[in-house]
């Protein structure tokens, strides 16, 4: 059975909640793009390669000081190539600093290839985020 765009969004939001630790990439090709092209000033917006963008995820995520409680599908949008959906999604977390909760909007495009996701293109609410987080 082929793994689709859809299964691999629904594991991602699964990691998201379950799992505050490190990302593993497990889903994520060897040579994965993905594109954040709305990234803070002086961050990187591309990674072409899992172990890349995990090296930079990873040390991000940790000191991120926010608990993810609730990740809601907006939609998801089939597009005319069918391993390639945009899904719109919105995160809800509780700041550990000020222990308020906010939620961010993203969209996100995803491709997937041979099951693993091949791109992963996100566009962040930046400036929710940073409200968020303190």
């Amino acid at each position: 059975m082929e793994i689709t765009p859809r299964d691999l969004f629904h594991r991602m939001r699964r990691q998201w909640l379950d799992h505050p630790a490190a990302l593993t990439g497990e889903d994520l090709a060897d040579d994965v793009v993905v594109e954040l092209p709305f990234a803070r000033p002086g961050q990187p917006s591309r990674f072409g390669s899992r172990q890349q963008f995990l090296e930079f995820a990873n040390p991000q995520r940790a000191m991120l000081p926010v608990r993810f409680d609730d990740c809601r599908t907006v939609a998801i949008h089939d597009t005319t190539d069918p391993h390639t959906i945009v899904v719109e999604y919105e995160l809800t977390g509780t700041s550990t600093k000020t222990h308020r909760q906010s939620t961010a909007a993203f969209v996100g495009v995803l491709t997937v290839r041979d099951g693993k996701i091949a791109l992963w293109r996100e566009y962040q609410d930046t400036a929710a985020i940073l409200e968020a987080v303190g």
